[in-house]
């Protein structure tokens, strides 16, 4: 029996995770919970939690949702209809520059939310006022983006589907155009921008497959030394994991990445790339190492000078001259110097050695 339900309070809202004690819950339950939102319908029945789930600390499923719960949620409902239409009227009659998306009413009404989108800031404090008025509990206005926004009103995506943001997604990753030139795709806003205006989302779908894909074909453009003589690589074709080669006699050849591997291709000016790459590591090797020595240099000057400032303090507080209290702390055994001195050992005298008699 699973011991972890995913309850969703909205049709496009993310997932919960809640812990199951002693209900039975099904697919397509209606379930109480202890949150701000109350109401939920349970889509995903599983027996840990996923590594993605917003909280470690999982609240209890109260109850399974009765028929007050359900004609309750349906006030709830037509009252988010009827402050939507409201907040509209406000929004027009004081000429706000805002486009009003969804509203959200919590389960106990302690809460309605009100979504919107907006090009710059708006200062919708006397809008709040309004509303506040009008449904005396807690209002929020939270500005949203184009991507969700879409995702809350829905529409049908370039592919001939409801997008994907309103069927299933539910967090958005990062899409940036690097990933439509490393799919070998047209950059025609038109056909790698989705209805909200953004680049598409389906492009992040198999953007891991093609980074293994390019580490592992060689550069494209790119001329190469192999067993079978010189190539220059054309393109590659990620869905046969092959690439295309020209030969030195014009010849267009295509080869698997195996094959490729086995060829053991190697680029003219790769010897020179690598000394290149030596003598930039030995430069900066240099580089470090001047740099280590002057700090050294610098900080024994520094402190050569704070005890030449000391020595001339303590021959001006003894009433003596500065050269004559150098000599004499040289002089002085146990004394440390103001300036280091260089002392010799002396070595044992070696002992003669008598020659051996011939007797």
């Amino acid at each position: 029996m699973s011991s972890i339900a995913g309850v969703k309070f909205r049709e496009y809202g993310n997932i919960y995770y809640f812990e199951i004690k002693d209900l039975e819950v099904s697919m397509g339950d209606w379930v109480v919970v202890d949150q701000g939102q109350g109401l939920g319908e349970v889509v995903v029945l599983r027996d840990d939690v996923p590594e993605d789930a917003e909280s470690d600390e999982l609240k209890a499923v109260n109850r399974l949702a009765e028929n007050e719960d359900l004609v309750r949620h349906q006030e709830n409902e037509g009252l988010s209809r009827e402050a939507f239409q409201y907040c509209l009227d406000c929004v027009r009659q004081r000429k706000l520059d805002m486009k009003l998306v969804d509203v959200e009413v919590f389960f106990d009404r302690s809460k309605i939310i009100f979504y919107f989108t907006a090009p710059n800031r708006i200062d919708f404090r006397e809008l709040v006022k309004d509303l506040v008025k009008n449904y005396r509990t807690r209002i929020e206005l939270r500005q949203i983006g184009v991507r969700h926004e879409t995702q809350m009103v829905g529409a049908v995506g370039n592919c001939g589907m409801v997008c994907c943001c309103r069927r299933f997604l539910r967090k958005f990753a990062p899409v940036t155009i690097k990933m439509a030139k490393e799919q070998n795709l047209f950059l025609n806003p038109a056909k790698i921008s989705g209805i909200c205006g953004r680049l598409l989302c389906c492009l992040s779908y198999e953007q891991q497959n093609y980074e293994e894909f390019h580490r592992a074909c060689p550069k494209l453009g790119k001329k190469y030394f192999t067993e079978d003589g010189s190539v220059k690589v054309l393109r590659a074709n990620m869905f046969r994991n092959s690439v295309s080669l020209l030969s030195e006699f014009n010849e267009e050849m295509e080869v698997t990445l195996e094959e490729w591997a086995e060829m053991k291709a190697t680029r003219p000016d790769q010897a020179l790339q690598d000394a290149a790459r030596a003598a930039a590591k030995k430069a900066e090797e240099d580089a470090a190492r001047k740099e280590q020595e002057a700090k050294e240099a610098a900080e024994e000057e520094q402190r050569r000078a704070e005890m030449e400032k000391e020595l001339e303090e303590r021959a001006k507080a003894e009433g003596v001259d500065v050269e004559t209290l150098r000599e004499q702390l040289i002089r002085k055994p146990g004394v440390k110097s103001a300036e280091p001195v260089k002392r010799t050992s002396r070595g044992k005298r070696k002992r003669k050695r008598k020659p051996k008699s011939n007797d």
